[in-house]
């Protein structure tokens, strides 16, 4: 009886790749990375997606 490997999942070993690829182009810096990003993400034309604020509970808790 065989047993077969399963395939390896290359979506994660991709994920991976790409952190090592980014971190050292910006020597790991992570001030460096976030403002690259945030200049990629505006001259994207893409609309970023923000959550809704959670309301907040205007109920006042007991007192003892």
């Amino acid at each position: 009886m065989t047993q077969t490997v399963p395939d390896r999942d290359t979506t994660i070993e991709d994920i991976h790749q790409t952190r090592r690829r980014i971190a050292e182009k910006f020597g790991g810096d992570l001030s460096a990375i976030l403002e690259d990003a945030k200049k990629r993400q505006a001259a994207s034309g893409r609309e970023i997606w923000r959550p809704k604020a959670k309301p907040q509970s205007t109920t006042v808790p007991p007192t003892s």
